[in-house]
């Protein structure tokens, strides 16, 4: 099944100025936010206490925000779980310390911080009450947080090695920096929108890396055939043609996981919420990049087909390419 043409002459590489220079903007904005925002790590990173409450009737944040500010719980965040009646209250271990808590996070004491959250909710609105509540140590969410640090560098150390064996350096390198462009601009969205980065979201980043070097195999698989093929074509043509001979299966594979990724957002619960949302934009910036970022870049490294085809005693010309 065929979306598109594989004989379409899409001139993609024409605005390659345009849409590299867009990437380029993009990720240097990404970087800021990290350093300005920075992520905000859930209680599988930092520890302390996750409480949430149901009200009988809908309730506002602030309202929620203010009646925990009364009762000495300041800089607690709170956040909407899907409806105007059920909300998320974090509270990281100092939130509580002082008169509210006397350090019960620390202490592991969940349950008396809970009781005290509870008390201070229904001070404000007496048709408060508490779903559930849960306690992370400050310890196993820093160890949480290494071993996420260290999966992801392996992750992306293990596909540079596959890249590097599979394809000419050229190649590798157009990999590996579109790579880089994805995740950044992912982590980027994270920081932006505010979401909880807890380990469902790690996994789903994990997942977009390797959804996104799948796409760009597809296409640098079919660029290279297309160089041994096409020995009088010029790098301009044949980056343009690979493209094109793909796009019918970039996006096909694209619309499907979406699809996939957008009924668990839409249906999956809180619980898949944040992993839906993450897989939705990586899924984008993943597809867009394997049409707009990564050829662009192999152009500009200045892949040809001499870095392609073997070297042969017969072929002189072959023997001395660089």
């Amino acid at each position: 099944m065929e979306f598109f043409n594989p004989n379409s002459r899409f001139d993609f590489l024409g605005i390659r100025k345009i849409t590299v220079g867009l990437s380029i903007v993009l990720m240097l904005a990404s970087v800021v936010l990290l350093g300005v925002r920075g992520l905000n790590y859930a209680l599988d990173f930092t520890g302390g206490v996750l409480v949430e409450a149901k009200y009988e009737e809908p309730v506002a944040i602030d309202q929620v925000r203010a009646a925990l500010e009364a009762g000495g719980f300041h800089n607690a965040q709170v956040q909407s779980l899907g409806g105007t009646r059920d909300v998320s209250i974090r509270l990281q271990p100092q939130a509580v310390e002082g008169g509210a808590g006397e350090g019960d996070a620390e202490k592991g004491n969940a349950d008396q911080v809970a009781g005290n959250v509870l008390k201070a909710l229904q001070a404000a609105r007496p048709d408060a009450s508490l779903s559930r509540h849960d306690f992370v140590g400050p310890q196993v969410g820093e160890d949480l947080k290494n071993d996420g640090i260290v999966a992801a560098v392996f992750v992306v150390l293990g596909i540079m090695i596959y890249i590097a064996i599979r394809f000419e350096k050229r190649f590798a390198y157009a990999a590996i920096l579109s790579e880089v462009h994805d995740v950044l601009l992912t982590v980027g969205f994270i920081s932006l929108i505010g979401i909880e980065f807890d380990l469902t979201v790690l996994a789903a980043v994990l997942a977009i890396i390797g959804y996104s070097i799948n796409d760009k195999v597809v296409v640098f698989d079919r660029a290279r055939e297309l160089f041994r093929l096409a020995r009088k074509s010029e790098p301009y043509e044949i980056l343009n043609r690979s493209i094109n001979q793909t796009l019918s299966r970039t996006i096909m594979t694209s619309v499907t996981t979406a699809i996939s990724m957008l009924a668990l957002f839409i249906g999956g619960g809180p619980a898949v919420h944040n992993f839906a949302m993450t897989m939705l934009f990586g899924i984008v910036v993943g597809t867009l990049s394997s049409i707009f970022f990564a050829n662009p870049i192999l152009y500009w490294l200045g892949v040809s087909k001499t870095d392609l085809m073997p070297v042969t005693r017969d072929d002189p010309e072959l023997a001395r390419r660089p």
